[in-house]
């Protein structure tokens, strides 16, 4: 509310600001008291603003946290499949994982009950080094509590009640010294209670209750608020005067915590009241040195109504952008697209980025290339996706800056290294085709409404410090309604990796992106480029895919693999081959959703499809051999005859 309201034209902006259409129509007190609302306002404003970036910037950390809740859920084995979101290729679980409370981009709460969990618990959970709450009751885990808990410095609600829990409990838990829950009702468990118990002093709840548990109770656990050690063999009850269960403890603090909390919010609302006055007078006092103009929140005229919701990004200032790029010099451009140049640049604090500027903003594409882009960052976040970290708008600019990649792109690394630069090796290449497909499945399956990047080649494809993939450039993505099956926009795209039918209809799918997808795989194989008339020197085929199915009716295998690499795994490569081969047929229906691709570079599920291509293939190849006698090499460059035309066209 209050960005739309500041981006208004200049009479909205004086109006919310205290100022009246009608100077003498309202008192001086009662001005002055609109103006410190609307300072309050603004001050609520910068704060909630600040934690957002808080969070947007601690999730570049390395994600440990992801894996070891992915690995603990393995361990607590989830048969009945209640969580399915739970990914490593989801960057970073305080984004969008279920059962998942974050602070600050920290994991601090779990809360897991009554999910059916039939295994244990795992060790890994103590990587979650800031967790403060962790709710498993209701489940069927069991096994015997394990010691490493009591290394949880923070933990402060534990509750593990009605599971199948043996053994006893362990003396480390003394070591929870934060803790101020602690629930292990209902279960199995046996022995007495440890001694060291008794040293968790901040200690409220304590429920013990339907256990095999024996023996003596420290006595400092009776003065614990809330206890119940009923359904035990403990040693207590009436006939020892000390009770199993705090009877009117419940009802005594309760009164007790009353007065104190009276205190509490007295004084936080004086602390708030304080706070803001303060805020108030600062904005106030920054208004009249800098003036109205520099609060607004985007440097356009008021007429200029684009309207951004900031989530999670930051918004750069024109001047931060000419200082990191060097007043945009052109020795800083790293690549250019369809809607602008890239270039390398360095902020304030020595942080490396990419600065895509958009020069046509205002023709057709322009302006819907640089909302489409901004809007994808609410649902499209994982780590195989190019993270957009900010934005910047003036009167005449659009920019969109991205974190830098030191290793640039795949296709630079295949064909465009300088001398003494390491190129990729077979294990890498093997994980950026496995990286690439998460990213388009994650694009395809899990946003809604889904996405289609309709420019997927190795130039699109940037590779991190670690050369995992990372899919880019969103310009030409567009988001489709998950009822429709297609959708016909301006055909857009690099020639080679373009899809017969998207280039002859306009039609674009996800089949569209696995047409691409396969055509890059062949990139990776041969670290040719999809389209290389010097092909034509050595009377081979223009296209790479043409070039490819050639070599194999030729029984040429080993000219298909680049020749830069000296070691690799033939089986590897023969899978990689088939895949692409399967995501390039000529028919969208005939070919694999990016989750079978992803299924299918695993082995599972290959030798079927393989074995109906080869079927089709040789019916294709008895046609091309009668085609191949009276037709010309531009004529025969591909086996669609109306794609081929339409493409000589472009």
């Amino acid at each position: 509310m209050a960005y739309a309201e500041l981006s208004r034209s200049g009479k909205r902006s004086r109006i919310l600001l205290g100022e009246s259409p009608l100077d003498g129509g309202k008192s001086l007190a009662s001005r002055v008291f609109c103006c410190w609302k609307v300072h309050v306002k603004l001050l609520l404003c910068f704060l909630i603003l600040l934690e957002l970036l808080s969070v947007g910037l601690s999730s570049v950390e390395p994600d440990y946290e992801g894996e070891a809740l992915v690995e603990f859920l393995k361990d607590l084995n989830d048969t009945n499949k209640r969580i399915t979101d739970w990914n490593t290729y989801f960057v970073n679980p305080c984004f969008s994982w279920s059962h998942v409370t974050c602070r600050n981009g920290k994991v601090i709460a779990l809360s897991l009950s009554s999910n059916g969990f039939s295994g244990t618990l795992s060790q890994s959970i103590t990587k979650l080094k800031f967790l403060i709450s962790l709710e498993l009751q209701n489940n069927h885990l069991s096994g015997v509590l394990p010691d490493y808990l009591g290394s949880m410095e923070h933990l402060e609600y534990l509750n593990l009640g009605n599971n199948r829990f043996s053994g006893s409990i362990p003396k480390t838990w003394g070591q929870l010294f934060s803790l101020k829950h602690l629930i292990i009702s209902e279960n199995k468990l046996s022995g007495s209670i440890p001694d060291s118990i008794a040293n968790i002093t901040r200690l409220k709840e304590l429920d013990l209750s339907s256990n095999d548990l024996s023996g003596q109770i420290p006595s400092r656990l009776f003065s614990v608020p809330i206890f119940n050690f009923t359904g035990t063999h403990l040693e207590c009850g009436s006939s020892l005067s000390r009770p199993c269960f705090s009877g009117s403890s419940l009802s005594n603090r309760d009164s007790d915590r009353k007065p104190s909390l009276g205190v509490l919010v007295s004084a936080a609302g004086c602390g708030a009241f304080l706070l803001l006055s303060i805020g108030a007078v600062f904005v106030y006092r920054y208004r009249q040195v800098h003036g109205i103009k520099n609060d607004l929140f985007v440097d356009v005229s008021g007429e200029d109504e684009c309207k951004i919701f900031f989530g999670q990004l930051r918004r750069f200032s024109w001047r931060e952008l000419q200082l990191a790029t060097d007043n945009f010099n052109e020795s800083n451009v790293i690549g250019q697209g369809g809607f602008g140049k890239v270039y390398r640049g360095v902020l304030s604090d020595n942080s490396k980025i990419a600065v895509k500027r958009l020069t046509d903003y205002h023709n057709p594409g322009g302006e819907a290339a640089f909302q489409r882009e901004v809007e994808l960052i609410s649902v499209a976040v994982h780590r195989n996706l190019l993270h957009l970290i900010g934005f910047c708008t003036t009167s005449s600019e659009r920019i969109l800056v991205y974190p830098f990649m030191q290793n640039l792109s795949v296709a630079y690394r295949l064909r465009d290294l300088k001398p003494g630069e390491k190129g990729l090796d077979w294990s890498t290449r093997k994980c950026v085709a496995f990286g690439a497909a998460h990213g388009l499945e994650y694009l395809h399956e899990h946003c809604n409404p889904k996405i289609i990047h309709r420019d997927v080649k190795a130039a699109n494809i940037l590779l991190n410090d670690e050369f995992e993939a990372v899919i880019c450039d969103f310009g030409l993505a567009r988001l489709v309604d998950t009822k429709l099956t297609h959708v016909t926009t301006q055909v857009r795209g690099t020639m080679g990796h373009i899809a017969p039918e998207y280039l002859s209809t306009g039609r674009s799918s996800e089949k569209t992106d696995v047409f691409g997808y396969g055509i890059t795989l062949l990139e990776l194989v041969t670290g040719q480029r999809a389209v290389d008339f010097s092909r034509l020197e050595e009377e081979e085929d223009v296209f790479l895919l043409d070039h490819i199915k050639k070599l194999l009716r030729e029984k040429r295998l080993h000219d298909i693999v680049d020749s830069h690499l000296k070691v690799y795994d033939p089986k590897e490569v023969e899978i990689i081959v088939q895949v692409a081969l399967l995501c390039t047929q000529s028919s969208p229906e005939d070919r694999p959703k990016m989750a079978e691709v992803v299924r299918m570079l695993q082995g599972v599920g290959l030798a079927e499809r393989w074995a109906e291509w080869e079927k089709l293939e040789v019916i294709r190849n008895q046609e091309f051999s009668v085609m191949s006698c009276h037709l010309s090499w531009a004529e025969d460059s591909t086996h669609d005859q109306e794609a081929i035309q339409l493409s000589e066209a472009r």
